[in-house]
């Protein structure tokens, strides 16, 4: 254990350090330097922020143990380790060193709380820095480090490019501690939002919600059964799996999205059960009883559509407040299909037909709709046909588009098609791109919540310790 003096050594060379560079500041202020073209002037650039970053890094060192030392965090500290899922016992103060979001890295002292038991030479039981954990500290990094580093895995196109922005300014880290960063926030928030149950900060209170879910195309890398390769490598398929995203918004009179509701967004791989818990979760705490109307809307999949009535009844939504709608662009979508099918038309005479029957649609006499593809459903394509005809039966109660149209609801699920489109397409589908299942799910999750405008909520989430005392 470190004595009490150790710690004032190290608070006096704190002060040491940041003087130094405070001196080289003061240096460059009265030895001005002449620059005579761009690059002289980026080099002067790179120099100040260099300087002014190691500064700042030492300035939040200091802070930082100046906190560890402080009465309040001990006592915070005691209260952490005794609500401790398992015993922890103090194994005394050591040096850690953290990154900051300069790029630099501080050495505080810290007590180390380690499980009870014998110790064995040389190694420590699975402990915690209680220290740390209560000022947000995980993976001896920062939290604005950590969360900067995981915007970037969720912003850019790969962990490559994360790792080149941080070192143009000033932050080295090798990849694979990017990804360690990124992937283990992404699990501590996921692990935070199913323990943690408090309320969103908004009300969907006397709103209008729109809710929908669809689900995407990602390939995965499974471990195939068999010998490995010549190289010792483990051969893997690349097999095509559909992650579930879903979406709630807010809708103001005209039916517009209101953008003083930031969307909910997420993403998982698990199956439709999962998906529909999690919108489950997020409904409830939003209270969408309180919503004035609440609109569920996506295409015909069965996977959505049976599982929408039992959600309803877990959420104990009146009738009224509840409307079930069939995107009208995958209905019509039908309708092009069905006329394709008839190869003795004509190309003006199936674009004729089509757009008879959507208006019959958008006026809300789906029976004639249905009618119409009946009296065609003939030939050597009628039994394709029929699968369309009875696509417009089974969902005949959710073409209402008349209806919602003069509540001025939306009759489209474009909102979820496209955060299918930005939230997976645009980062984890691609020619050659293969994802471990953690991977994935940690940056579905990075990616929704950044895309919906909520990354603060993510970095509460990330940086709460409530959900290690539940494990």
């Amino acid at each position: 254990m470190t004595s009490d003096s150790g710690l004032t050594c190290q608070d006096t060379d704190y002060a040491r350090q940041i003087q130094d560079v405070l001196d080289e500041l003061e240096q460059m202020q009265q030895n001005p330097q002449l620059i005579t073209s761009p690059e002289e002037l980026e080099a002067l650039e790179r120099a100040i922020r260099q300087r002014t970053d190691h500064l700042g890094s030492l300035l939040v060192g200091h802070h930082i143990q100046q906190a560890l030392d402080s009465t309040d965090l001990q006592m915070e500290q005691d209260l952490l380790v005794s609500h401790w899922p398992k015993p922890l016992k103090s194994d005394g103060k050591v040096k850690v060193h953290i990154r900051t979001a300069q790029g630099y890295r501080v050495a505080v002292w810290v007590t180390y709380y380690r499980r009870k038991g014998r110790r064995r030479a040389g190694r420590r039981y699975a402990g915690v820095y209680a220290g740390l954990v209560l000022l947000g500290i995980y993976d001896r990094c920062t939290p604005a480090l950590a969360a900067e580093v995981s915007l970037l895995a969720a912003m850019l196109g790969s962990l490559d490019e994360a790792q080149d922005v941080l070192a143009n300014r000033g932050v080295e880290l090798d990849p694979k501690t990017v990804r360690l960063i990124a992937y283990r926030y992404a699990a501590r928030a996921r692990l935070e939002q199913q323990v943690e149950s408090t309320e969103f900060d908004e009300s969907v209170s006397g709103r209008r919600v729109v809710i929908s879910t669809d689900g995407g195309r990602i390939r995965l890398r499974e471990t195939k059964r068999g010998p490995k390769t010549k190289k010792g490598r483990r051969r893997y398929t690349g097999a095509w799996r559909e992650p579930k995203v879903l979406i709630i918004y807010v809708v103001d009179g005209e039916g517009k999205r209101e953008t003083s509701f930031a969307p909910v967004i997420d993403a998982i791989l698990k199956g439709p059960d999962a998906v529909f818990a999690l919108l489950r979760t997020y409904l409830q705490r939003l209270r969408i009883t309180q919503a004035d109307q609440v609109l569920f809307i996506a295409d015909g999949a069965p996977w959505i559509w049976n599982r929408v009535p039992l959600l309803v009844q877990a959420l104990g939504l009146a009738a009224d407040q509840v409307h079930e709608l069939l995107d009208f662009y995958h209905a019509a979508e039908h309708l092009g299909k069905v006329a394709a099918l008839r190869k003795d038309w004509s190309a003006k005479v199936r674009n004729r037909w089509c757009n008879q029957q959507r208006r019959l649609l958008l006026q809300g006499e789906v029976e004639r709709v249905i009618a119409a593809v009946r009296d065609i459903c003939r030939g050597r394509n009628s039994k394709a046909i029929r699968q369309h005809r009875d696509y417009f039966i089974k969902n005949q109660s959710r073409m209402a588009y008349a209806q919602l149209m003069a509540m001025k609801l939306p009759i489209g699920s474009g909102a979820i098609e496209s955060t299918v489109r930005r939230v997976v397409n645009l980062r984890l589908k691609g020619a050659s791109i293969f994802w471990c299942r953690a991977s994935a799910e940690a940056i579905l999750l990075l990616r929704s919540y950044y895309k919906a405008g909520r990354w603060n909520l993510l970095k509460r989430m990330a940086t709460s310790h409530l959900a290690l005392l539940e494990t």
